[in-house]
């Protein structure tokens, strides 16, 4: 009978598993509980948004532990062979992708914004932002103070993590977790300057097309280097655990992909929106 059911493929047959389910109807509740939250609006007379919300938030984290616990225990009895491995690239290449993509849409929301904003045929739009971007009146940060900074610190994170990888593969075990340690103090790092110059920001999200463009595209970076961090810092406590191998080690490559896209993002965002979008150090300036 054992022979009977003996795997003679190299491919990774899924058990039944409830997370697609429960992740589907917790990511329900996280949407459907924000919207209702944002909206102030009531069910049954009381206003519930922020339950609904924070039921979806654990089940949603609930999840994501659950789920990926049983990816990593799969990985460590064997049944990530070659061929399952190649797949997985594929499928972190395309998710990257998809990344690649969302941030397109926010970088070029803001070009169109800042490129026609002397447009004669766009009368409305002139006159609103003054014919000049940055926008009259916007006051935009200096790319050479707290962005370049900032630049630094996510440049060397990335050399962090390589040096991570690399004594992976020399199977230095010290080496890999001093690469990721480091790596994940400077995510903190960067996390913690972002936050500090958004509380010095001289505009706001509402009332302005810069301020929306602005804060969309690196307020979205910063929840993605949260979550690259977030990556990091799990493979960190699992290098700790004795998992990963110079030759099995997809999880720990996927987060330094993942840490070298936010890398390669952030420097298009200093270039286009700091560099290039920069006023000068008097509000009003603009191209």
């Amino acid at each position: 009978m054992a022979e009977a059911h003996a795997k003679n493929h190299d491919y990774h047959i899924l058990e039944p598993s409830p997370w697609p389910l429960i992740g589907a109807v917790s990511a329900f509740l996280m949407a459907s509980g924000f919207v209702t939250w944002w909206k102030a609006l009531t069910i049954a007379g009381m206003h519930l948004g922020p339950f609904i919300f924070g039921a979806g938030i654990i089940g949603v984290l609930y999840t994501m532990l659950s789920w990926w616990t049983d990816v990593v225990k799969e990985a460590n009895t064997g049944s990530h062979t070659r061929v399952v491995q190649l797949h997985h690239r594929y499928g972190m290449m395309m998710f990257i992708a998809s990344e690649v993509m969302f941030f397109a849409a926010w970088f070029w929301a803001y070009f169109d914004a800042a490129l026609y904003a002397g447009d004669p045929q766009l009368y409305a739009r002139v006159e609103a932002l003054g014919g000049v971007w940055p926008p009259k009146g916007i006051e935009t940060f200096d790319p050479w103070h707290l962005p370049l900074l900032n630049t630094l610190i996510l440049l060397t994170s990335g050399t962090t993590v390589t040096w991570a990888h690399h004594a992976l593969l020399e199977n230095d075990r010290q080496g890999l977790k001093a690469g990721l340690w480091l790596t994940v103090i400077l995510g903190i790092l960067f996390s913690f300057v972002q936050a500090y110059e958004y509380s010095h920001a001289a505009f706001g999200f509402k009332g302005n097309i810069y301020g929306a463009t602005f804060f969309m595209a690196t307020g979205f970076h910063g929840a993605h280097v949260i979550i690259g961090t977030i990556f990091l810092a799990v493979c960190l406590l699992r290098a700790y655990r004795g998992d990963f191998t110079p030759k099995q080690h997809l999880g720990f490559e996927f987060a330094a992909w993942y840490w070298h896209f936010v890398d390669v993002v952030w420097l298009f965002l200093f270039a286009a929106i700091y560099v290039w979008g920069y006023g000068g150090p008097v509000a009003g300036g603009g191209h």
